[in-house]
This record gives C-alpha cells, structure tokens and sequence, in this order.
C-alpha cells in the first residue's frame, strides 16, 4: 500500500491571483487545474470563497495577526530592558548623599567630603 501524500498548502496570495485570473477570464478553469495540479472541488471552494469575500477578509486578519506579532514582541524587548534595569538597581548598593543637591553617578559614586585643611 503506498504511502500517504501530505497535504499541500496555498499561500492566501496565491489563491486570490488564481481566482480574479479565472474571473477575469486570463486563464480557464482546466488550465489552472492542469498546471497547478489543483482537484476541481478545491477550485470550487476558492472561487465561492473569492466572490463571498472570504479571501479578502482572511488577508485582513492576517495582516492584523502580523501587526499584533510585531506589537508583542516590542512590548518583549521593553520588559526584557526594564527587568535588567531593575535587577542591576536592585544589585548595586544604593548611595547615600550627604545632600539632595549633590549630583551622584552609579559609576562614580558621591563627590567626596570636603576635608579640614589641618587634616594631614
């Protein structure tokens, strides 16, 4: 018994140029049957599909679903900056200032105290 073939799929682009071909009468029915290799059925589906307005709507949705995507995987990079921001202020040891007009840096730390000019 010979092996199952899997099921081919069809980019949304691709059924939508096949259908307004046929409707616009480029191409017939056998032609794009016999150079696709598509079963008649199939094709019978995308066309009731095509003129309902189904494809349209599906290229719709999958343009939304895209948009989505990129939205998310924004939002991703920021929590993922935001979470190493807090974790390295969280780690290093907070600085005390002796005033709150002093300017501080994490890297450089408080200005230092001004010392007594007896001090030696």
């Amino acid at each position: 018994m010979a092996a199952r073939c899997p099921y081919r799929r069809h980019s949304l682009q691709f059924k939508i140029q096949i259908c307004s071909e046929v409707r616009s009468g480029k191409l017939g029915r056998r032609e794009v049957l016999k150079t696709h290799n598509l079963s008649a059925n199939l094709m019978q589906m995308w066309l009731g599909q095509f003129d309902r307005g189904e494809l349209d709507r599906e290229d719709a949705a999958a343009s939304t679903v895209a948009e989505y995507e990129a939205h998310i995987a924004a939002l991703e990079r920021k929590v993922g900056q935001l979470t190493m921001e807090l974790d390295l202020l969280t780690k290093t040891p907070r600085l005390q200032l002796v005033s709150n007009n002093e300017n501080s840096s994490i890297i450089s730390g408080p200005r230092p105290a001004p010392s007594d000019e007896a001090a030696k």
